[in-house]
């Protein structure tokens, strides 16, 4: 059964909680949420065995986590505070938080803001090169379709630099509609990829010092390996892996597995 939690401009998020011990959230990446991701819901079972309570929401606007356009990074980040809260009954404790793809640039926003955050765990952050100006020109463009109400647009803007294969096999999908019901929800992605190059990440991360891994697939995209070399650079106590995985996708036991290690070690 979803639980919800209400954030801080009375917005509910819907998530759903599996296992006990220390708690480790989720975070989902441009087009996931529950209904629609039976893989990391899968995970998140196989991480849960490992002894965490693990937490899989629905970002807003996704979901049973409904919200109006814009959606902003720094709702997001309400969001996960809410999240955090529930989790620790407003305690002083921290939890760990999974970034999948470009969760794992929000996941980074939010340590960066001061979110009480234990360890941190990426796949595949799609960042580019620090300092660059794509994420802005990303952004805006998205923003404006956004604006527009065009939906369709809103994603080929986003997926402009994935292999056309991906975007056409998609508009040919069942999963099309979904997909276009969510395209608002797209604008924290862009926000959180564009915030990495607004200033050298050494100074942008400087509060982020928790135990990090960055973790890439064995067939993976030259500009994914070197996002998590520069997270590894950037970061004082963060390690690069590559796991068994290829097109950006992952086997969800042998995630959770890696996940686990990584958290208890």
């Amino acid at each position: 059964m979803t639980d919800y939690v209400t954030s801080a401009d009375g917005t509910r998020i819907g998530f759903d909680r599996v296992g006990s011990g220390p708690p480790v959230v989720l975070v989902g990446g441009a087009m996931q949420f529950r209904a629609f991701d039976p893989t990391t819901t899968e995970m998140a079972g196989h991480l849960a065995r490992h002894g965490f309570e693990v937490v899989n929401y629905d970002r807003r606007g996704r979901g049973d986590s409904p919200a109006e356009a814009p959606i902003t990074l720094a709702q997001t980040l309400d969001d996960l505070r809410a999240l955090i809260d529930e989790l620790t009954e407003g305690a002083d404790d921290a939890v760990a938080l999974f970034g999948n793809s470009s969760g794992a640039s929000i996941a980074l926003a939010a340590a960066a803001a001061g979110l009480p955050v234990s360890k941190l765990v990426f796949f595949e952050a799609p960042l580019d090169a620090e300092l660059g100006h794509e994420g802005a020109v990303f952004l805006d463009e998205l923003r404006e379709r956004i604006a527009a109400g065009d939906r369709t647009g809103t994603l080929e803007v986003y997926m402009a630099d994935m292999p056309p294969e991906w975007i056409e096999g998609a508009k040919q999908s069942e999963a099309w509609t979904t997909m276009l019901a969510i395209a608002p929800s797209l604008e924290p992605d862009a926000e959180s990829l564009a915030w990495t190059q607004t200033a050298p990440r050494r100074e942008l991360w400087a509060g982020i010092t928790q135990p990090t891994l960055a973790l890439v697939g064995t067939e993976t995209m030259d500009f994914m390996d070197a996002a998590a070399d520069s997270l590894v650079a950037n970061l004082p106590h963060a390690q690069k892996r590559a796991i068994e995985a290829s097109d950006h996708r992952w086997e969800p036991r042998t995630l959770a597995l890696v996940i686990a290690e990584f958290l208890v070690g």
